[in-house]
């Protein structure tokens, strides 16, 4: 089920403010560079913004989304008509269609929570790639415990959103373990009004992720630890992962 950061429309409509498009977005343009356009598909695609870039490129692209509030947002974008948006979950969703390229944005990996459901996810994905397709997505690296940060006085910020006023945002960490970290998005709007969107995330080391991937049916693992293309690290911030699905044998 998604958070209700972005389920509520009035929070999914501050979404880009925050995370505005930086060099992760590049990163997974440049996946799909090349002479000939791709079938692409963004599992988790929020807002619409990598979606309507790549569509942009040329590419035949498609965008699924769970959450109304944020597949909203993508469909009342500029150019959000040049993407095919369906409304389901990551493990739910069934095409005809196979994809030459799959991303997977915005740490939206760390909100499957179970081994069955990233289970379920990741063959869902593979069974959706052409052969010699590829997929990637990427994680934050546990070992920076950059939860840690996720208390308001690291975390407050203000933003100034279109025909709302300032708008204070700020994180509140409520528990975290080895596996999972949950912690609250709060709101504050310019008549005082109040929206805390709560989330848990799941954690996972580089190891653990290679299983998950390998019992998948992934080959060809391309390891980065930023979005610079830079090795993968112990002090890297992101598990950043470009996997390929194996052509079919006859």
């Amino acid at each position: 089920m998604p958070d209700s950061l972005f389920e509520l429309p009035e929070l999914a409509t501050l979404y880009d403010l925050v995370n505005p498009p930086g060099s992760d977005h590049q990163f997974y343009l440049s996946l799909a560079d090349g002479e000939t356009p791709l079938r692409v598909l963004d599992v988790g695609s929020g807002t619409g913004m990598l979606a309507v870039s790549f569509a942009a490129r040329g590419h035949d692209v498609t965008g699924v989304e769970p959450a109304t509030g944020m597949r909203g947002v993508a469909v009342a974008r500029s150019g959000g008509d040049t993407v095919n948006w369906v409304e389901e979950t990551a493990n739910g969703f069934r095409f005809d269609e196979r994809f030459d390229l799959i991303v997977m944005t915005g740490h939206v990996f760390q909100t499957f929570l179970e081994d069955s459901e990233i289970a379920a996810v990741l063959t869902n994905l593979r069974d959706h790639l052409a052969d010699g397709g590829r997929l990637a997505f990427e994680t934050r690296n546990p070992a920076l415990r950059e939860w840690e940060q996720w208390v308001p006085e690291r975390s407050r910020e203000v933003v100034e959103a279109p025909g709302v006023g300032s708008v204070e945002i700020w994180n509140q960490l409520i528990a975290s373990s080895q596996r999972f970290v949950a912690f609250m998005t709060c709101f504050r709007f310019p008549d005082g009004a109040r929206r805390d969107a709560p989330s848990t995330l799941r954690l996972m080391d580089q190891l653990e992720l290679a299983e998950f991937l390998s019992e998948a049916g992934f080959i060809d693992v391309e390891w980065y630890g930023n979005w610079d293309r830079s090795p993968l690290r112990d002090d890297s911030p992101e598990l950043i992962v470009v996997v390929r699905k194996a052509a079919s044998r006859i």
